[in-house]
């Protein structure tokens, strides 16, 4: 099973550019050196859309074993000169290891078919939700999410559902789902983003209103693809 690190970095604002080049000009080619993961998503905070400098990396790693490998490269191995210098490019990081639900769409990666050099392209969009449910419910939220919001999406002209998450135990807290949603209308995002709600989306029946059954806090983060982020 493929799993995900999910890194969020706070940058020293300085540091941005050289920030970057380090995950570009020596962690994806490092990974590409064998077949244990590659570097999948490197996406900035939309600029105007949370705090500033943040970068969101994903790295897909074959299975856990391959997890072990990677670790002790960033440890005591080649890539922990590397881990070292990029800590002093932060004041923080986040992480956790995301397996996918069920019903995601992303569950395996071939991560021979993923980019270890960096290419050009266009740059593209992402809603990121992470969501909490009520009382550490988190098999209700994901089983309800399966059957009254995924489907949604596939008839979608605004989002197109990349994956779903939750978090693989012992590495971050339990009850929290992560999806990762491709803009595909950016004029239909800003009309989402400067509109109410319509009443008939969140009358009873609605995963605007079903959801609130399961839980009622969650986030969203609009995430932007540098133009050489291997997925975009």
């Amino acid at each position: 099973m493929t799993l995900f690190v999910h890194e969020t970095h706070h940058v020293r604002g300085k540091a941005e550019e050289a920030f970057e080049a380090a995950y570009r000009d020596r962690w994806m080619p490092a990974l590409g050196a064998d077949g244990d993961a590659r570097l999948l998503w490197y996406c900035h905070h939309a600029h105007g859309s949370g705090p500033a400098y943040n970068v969101v990396t994903v790295t897909g790693v074959r299975d856990g074993a391959a997890w072990e490998r990677l670790a002790r490269r960033m440890e005591d191995g080649d890539m922990a000169s590397w881990a070292a210098e990029v800590d002093e490019m932060r004041h923080s990081l986040k992480s956790k290891v995301m397996v996918p639900v069920p019903w995601s769409p992303l569950r395996e990666v071939d991560l021979g078919d993923v980019p270890s050099e960096a290419g050009e392209h266009e740059l593209t969009l992402y809603m990121e939700d992470t969501g909490w449910p009520h009382d550490n419910r988190l098999d209700a939220y994901v089983d309800l999410a399966g059957r009254k919001y995924a489907p949604l999406l596939q008839h979608s002209t605004l989002l197109r559902m990349e994956g779903a998450f939750r978090p693989a135990w012992g590495t971050h807290r339990r009850a929290e789902m992560v999806l990762m949603q491709k803009v595909l209308d950016r004029n239909g995002l800003a009309v989402l983003l400067t509109t109410e709600t319509s009443p008939e989306h969140k009358k009873a029946g609605t995963w605007m209103n079903d959801a609130l059954d399961v839980r009622d806090k969650w986030e969203s983060r609009l995430l932007r693809t540098t133009s050489w982020s291997p997925w975009y």
